[in-house]
């Protein structure tokens, strides 16, 4: 009689950075925003200090394509001119 081997467990896929911005700005409540640290925390734990160009350039890309706003001073900007500290959030409605 063989015994098979136990299931090994499925992998949790890894998630994205751009999957991580999306998803904590739409949990955010309506009228907050995400510092980008949070985001490079979530994606990595440690030396996430190291993760804050990449967050940068991944929420300009998301923010150009509608997906999100970048804001400064609570109000939206222009994500190919924004400068200094920036937070991120779901576009404002028309």
């Amino acid at each position: 009689m063989s015994v098979s081997p136990p299931p090994k467990p499925e992998k949790k896929k890894a998630e994205t950075l751009d999957e991580i911005i999306l998803r904590l700005v739409s949990e955010c409540p309506p009228g907050k925003t995400v510092e980008p640290s949070q985001v490079a925390r979530v994606f990595r734990e440690d030396n996430w200090q190291g993760m804050t160009r990449e967050v940068r350039l991944r929420a300009i890309y998301l923010a150009k394509a509608g997906e999100i706003a970048i804001y400064r001073k609570g109000k939206p900007a222009d994500p190919d001119t924004f400068k200094g500290v920036y937070r991120l959030g779901l576009p404002l409605s028309s």
